[in-house]
């Protein structure tokens, strides 16, 4: 179980990685061609995937916690 679990933690740090990469190459002018040359978009792209996995990974590690009786 531990494995899964380990499993289901390095996805969303994996998305939330890439978004960092994301909004730090938008900071810095590089565009990805995904982006059709727009940094704007590119950064805000970024922001959402950092958002979204890190917000999986705290809403996981709380859920856990309340279920294991360490959080009220």
């Amino acid at each position: 179980m531990r494995s899964i679990a380990l499993f289901i933690m390095i996805i969303p740090g994996v998305i939330a990685a890439y978004g960092i990469i994301l909004m730090r190459d938008a900071f810095f002018g590089q565009v990805a061609a995904i982006f059709f040359n727009n940094v704007f978009l590119q950064f805000i792209g970024g922001l959402i995937l950092f958002v979204g996995g890190l917000g999986f990974i705290g809403g996981f590690i709380v859920y856990r916690d309340k279920k294991r009786g360490k959080r009220s």
